[in-house]
């Protein structure tokens, strides 16, 4: 059909001459409401959106020296992050002359792994940067 009988055919209808396949040998256009289609367009992207679960990361501080209660409760916390599908990274953060002792610190982040091994993975072996050593959890699928 020529372009300028499409056109006429589309404003006779009140809609528009949208091109679907401009690459091929014959262009193929299609007489729709366009403002509709975006909308459509629109409103599937969004509710795809709605459906991905993001996954954050979540951080967890603590010191080379930590006393049993405040270890459960921190494991207590990080237990729930993970069942809730969130990552989890763990830091150690060593001040003044903790930093001799890293062995420390080392042994509480081996600590988290072992209390948190049935809902999670270790996603990253303890890595000293700077002042702080940290591990990432990954929740089991």
């Amino acid at each position: 059909m020529n372009i300028n009988q499409a056109l006429d055919l589309a404003t006779e209808k009140n809609l528009d001459l949208v091109l679907v396949s401009p690459n091929s040998d014959n262009p193929v256009c299609k007489i729709m409401n366009y403002g509709k289609h975006k909308f459509e367009q629109a409103k599937r992207e969004k509710e795809s959106k709605k459906k991905q679960k993001t996954v954050e990361l979540k951080e967890i501080r603590v010191t080379p020296n930590i006393e049993e209660h405040d270890f459960n409760f921190k494991a207590k916390n990080a237990k729930k992050f993970l069942s809730d599908g969130n990552k989890v990274k763990i830091t150690v953060r060593f001040r003044g002359r903790e930093l001799n002792y890293v062995k420390l610190g080392e042994e509480v982040l081996n600590q988290f792994v072992e209390a948190l091994n049935e809902v999670s993975t270790l996603e990253k072996r303890p890595l000293l940067e700077g002042k702080n050593m940290f591990i990432i959890l990954a929740p089991n699928k």
